[in-house]
């Protein structure tokens, strides 16, 4: 079997890894393949429609790929190399034709190549190998622990998701003392709270002390009153949102195969402030269920519910929801673990929120967890994936949780043929190809097997994730990257769906279409890969 990625496919996101040493939020080179030719586009900003690249003009017999080098082996029996030498630098060697613009500088000796913004160059470094360098960058792939007898396209797949993942991990800087991940290092490259999470899933299969840091990171953004951002950097955090809390998740999932005491007891008090800043500040009624922030953006009701432009949403009015509710109830019952001297005080909070999901958002109508609109004091009846949720907290009884797995098989509402659709199907003038308006969701996915392991379907939770992991290899032996999301009728590619709308002259937008090699969808390939029950 291979030993790294070789599947070119346009999108696929390169840059020097904090794993090998120190990165600059504001000045790493980032660079993204070319979708119609075999170049490396150098991203400049989120706008540039013709960035400058690096292209290989030979005839291509096959390549080898990662987030941080490339060779291209020709049909000619010749090979030519790029590596990141550091965060700044690349530095190829063989045949290349490069289009760079003024910013640029470049630099040959000895057939060997270097590259740099000319604020940056250091012509030194064109002393080094490249195939050395190459050989540092691949150690973390090459060592990195891999379930035992799995398929090739399971390996293949495996093999980029840890690419990817050391790709997106940050050296500590400014505020940051910890290694910190980023879902896409493009167009976002910030660090993001539930997206944190996801990435120390599958982090801790590779290396459970840089899992441990990707959570510890995303506690030293917390603000004086207890609040943790939806995002932040090394030197500034976002607006006053939140992003769904689901860090004990993460905390539970790493402790459970390295225990640690003393880090459960450093992060705990900080979650508890951050439980009680939601408590205090989400919960506009007062009737003791919280509601997402909602936002004047028609693309991005609430981004704070990380479900940004989904029908749920529309109305722009406070809704009890029933992800909020449920993500906050586990949350809960983690404390209850983490602190045992308040244990009662935790497990107190965690029923409460379940009682009153029951009496307020269940729907004896469509048989799911609704949104309650606090205003109009009515359930919205909308069935979305947010309404399976309630399962991860335990907060259904067995009627409830038999008549919601009824319908992940019932092809009308979200048993379609990639499961689970982001809105039932039966809603047919709110679904959209466009991110939550009916598109599968990996990391939704995760939480709601989750849920449905709690209550007995183990059957039914291997089979959701079984396919998630069988459409995740299919399209990366195709296009050589993990998509932001997937079309529940699996009717048109990934790239085809819309991302809050197209550009309405239809030009070239990254915000417009799904991102590629997404942080989540890789980490969590890593975490379905390494669970027993699930293969």
């Amino acid at each position: 079997m291979n030993k790294f990625p070789t599947v070119w496919g346009g999108g696929q996101l390169l840059a020097f890894s904090g794993i090998d040493g120190k990165t600059d939020f504001e000045n790493n080179l980032c660079m993204r393949t070319a979708f119609d030719e075999y170049a490396i586009q150098f991203k400049e900003g989120p706008f540039t429609p013709t960035p400058p690249a690096v292209r290989y003009p030979g005839e291509v017999d096959h390549v080898e790929l990662t987030g941080d080098f490339f060779r291209f082996y020709d049909k000619d029996g010749s090979v030519s190399s790029g590596v990141l030498v550091d965060c700044y630098h690349l530095l190829l060697d063989g045949d290349f034709d490069i289009e760079l613009q003024g910013k640029y500088f470049i630099d040959s000796k000895d057939g060997k190549m270097l590259i740099a913004k000319k604020e940056f160059f250091n012509a030194a470094l064109l002393e080094c190998n490249v195939d050395d360098e190459i050989a540092k960058r691949a150690e973390f792939i090459l060592n990195a622990p891999k379930p035992a007898n799995i398929s090739d396209a399971s390996h293949q797949t495996l093999l980029k998701a840890i690419s990817q993942i050391k790709t997106q991990t940050y050296h500590p800087e400014g505020r940051i003392s910890n290694f910190w991940s980023t879902p896409d290092r493009w167009p976002h490259k910030k660090m993001w709270l539930w997206d944190s999470v996801f990435h120390a899933l599958g982090m801790r299969h590779l290396n459970v002390k840089l899992a441990k840091q990707f959570v510890s990171a995303m506690f030293e953004l917390q603000e004086p009153d207890g609040l943790i951002p939806h995002s932040g950097n090394p030197f500034v955090n976002q607006p006053r949102l939140t992003q769904p809390p689901v860090l004990s998740l993460a905390m539970r999932k790493i402790n459970e195969i390295d225990p640690d005491p003393a880090w459960i007891a450093e992060l705990a008090p900080k979650l508890e402030r951050y439980i009680e800043w939601i408590f205090a500040n989400r919960d506009s009624d007062g009737a003791g269920l919280v509601e997402w922030a909602i936002e004047a953006n028609v693309n991005c009701r609430s981004g704070e519910s990380g479900m940004d432009n989904s029908p749920r949403f529309d109305g722009a009015i406070q809704l009890d929801a029933p992800d909020f509710n449920a993500f906050l109830a586990f949350e809960c019952e983690s404390l209850a673990m983490f602190v045992p001297e308040r244990r009662d005080y935790w497990l107190g909070h965690r029923d409460r929120l379940c009682k009153l999901m029951n009496e307020r958002l269940w729907s004896d109508q469509v048989n799911l967890y609704v949104d309650y609109d606090v205003v109009g004091n009515q359930r919205t009846e909308i069935m979305s994936s947010a309404g399976f949720l309630p399962l991860y907290c335990g907060a259904a009884s067995a009627e409830q949780a038999a008549k919601m797995v009824k319908h992940l098989t019932d092809p009308e509402t979200f048993g379609t043929p990639f499961r689970i659709p982001s809105i039932a199907k039966r809603n047919v003038a709110a679904y959209k190809k466009d991110m939550w308006r009916g598109p599968v969701w990996t990391n939704i996915n995760y939480m709601i097997c989750l849920g449905l392991e709690r209550y007995g379907y183990a059957d039914l939770a291997k089979s959701i994730m079984q396919d998630t992991m069988r459409e995740q290899e299919r399209l990366y032996m195709e296009f050589g990257t993990f998509f932001e999301f997937h079309d529940d009728r699996k009717e048109v590619t990934p790239r085809e769906l819309e991302r809050k709308g197209r550009t309405e002259d239809g030009s070239y937008h990254p915000f417009h279409q799904v991102f590629h090699d997404y942080g989540w969808s890789g980490t969590l390939y890593i975490e379905m890969l390494n669970t027993p029950q699930w293969n």
